[in-house]
């Protein structure tokens, strides 16, 4: 099969392109997400699909989503940041485009887009480790993404790390994501800038004081100058995020572990100290094969180039 279209929907952007066999974007385009009414969604990718068809021979589309999807690879189930429940979004697709649709979760698709032609290529197993504004993942073994019994496996941000911990968007409390995400490394500034810590004073100084307006890419970028503070702070996430790793890992026993996302745009100032966190809690470390710890290589092309690989294979 050649050329298969890949949609990425996010909760405000739709990444939508024609990707060959190599895993190369031969025509790409991004558009807003209407999140607020799913079927105009649906409109814009088929729309996006039509006039990609037009200029090039497509055969299939895959569409990665933020959200539970069946195990059909059909249905939206639920969507955290787009009003979808049970959203049939392959058979509106199908209509609308006469191609054959998959649809896939969008961390699920990441993973198969690095296990293909990123971190992961020369490997048989892989874990991805999204880490942005919170934690996401997907898992391959034997070569096939695993998505468990009814399509909605790989939640690795919901793996309890601290029992009657910080209380997560999933109702629960002390889930992973709520210590080694995006928002964790936020959280943990602004708290120290409403204490009035003496270390805080250049990255307060940045805000005017306010700490609503500190981001993660602010403190990323305060730590690449050197800032002890925003250094420190992208390390305790690089730590929580080692020992979440290890807890994977003693499970899944993958080969290599890529690490994606925004937050993973510090390098090794966040994979270093996860690195260290890593081996320091593995069971029996010195006793097993090692799991190589890389950054992922695709960036935010990963979820778009996963998902039109899987329509191809679906296809």
């Amino acid at each position: 099969m050649g050329l298969t279209v890949g949609v990425d929907i996010g909760g405000t952007k739709i990444a939508i392109g024609v990707v060959d066999v190599d895993g190369t974007i031969v025509a790409q385009d991004r558009l807003e997400t209407p999140a607020t009414e799913p079927g105009l969604i649906t409109d814009a990718v088929a729309r996006a699909v039509a006039g990609l068809k037009e200029r090039h021979e497509i055969e299939a589309v895959g569409v990665g989503a933020a959200g539970f999807v069946d195990a059909a690879r059909r249905t939206v189930l639920f969507a955290p940041n787009i009003e979808w429940e049970d959203e049939r979004i392959a058979d509106e697709l199908e209509r609308r485009t006469d191609l054959p649709v998959v649809v896939e979760n969008d961390a699920n698709a990441a993973a198969w887009g690095e296990f293909r032609f990123g971190a992961g290529a020369d490997v048989d197993d892989l874990l991805l480790v999204t880490v942005g504004t919170g934690i996401g993942g997907g898992i391959v073994q034997a070569g096939q993404l695993n998505r468990g019994a009814n399509g909605v496996a790989a939640e690795i941000g919901h793996l309890r790390v601290v029992p009657a911990g910080i209380k997560c968007g999933c109702g629960q409390y002390g889930c992973w994501e709520q210590y080694g995400s995006g928002r964790a490394l936020v959280r943990q500034a602004q708290d120290r800038i409403q204490a009035g810590m003496k270390e805080v004073a250049a990255l307060s100084a940045l805000v005017d004081g306010d700490p609503s307006r500190i981001t993660g890419p602010l403190i990323t970028e305060e730590a690449r100058r050197g800032d002890p503070l925003a250094i420190d702070l992208i390390a305790d996430v690089g730590r929580w995020l080692g020992e979440g790793i290890a807890s994977l890992v003693a499970v899944l026993d993958p080969s290599v572990v890529a690490v994606g996302g925004g937050v993973a745009k510090a390098g090794d100032l966040l994979l270093d100290p996860a690195r260290a966190a890593f081996w320091r809690t593995l069971p029996a470390a010195l006793n097993r094969p090692q799991a190589a710890i890389r950054r992922a290589t695709l960036g935010n092309d990963a979820g778009m180039i996963g998902a039109a690989d899987l329509a191809r294979s679906h296809a």
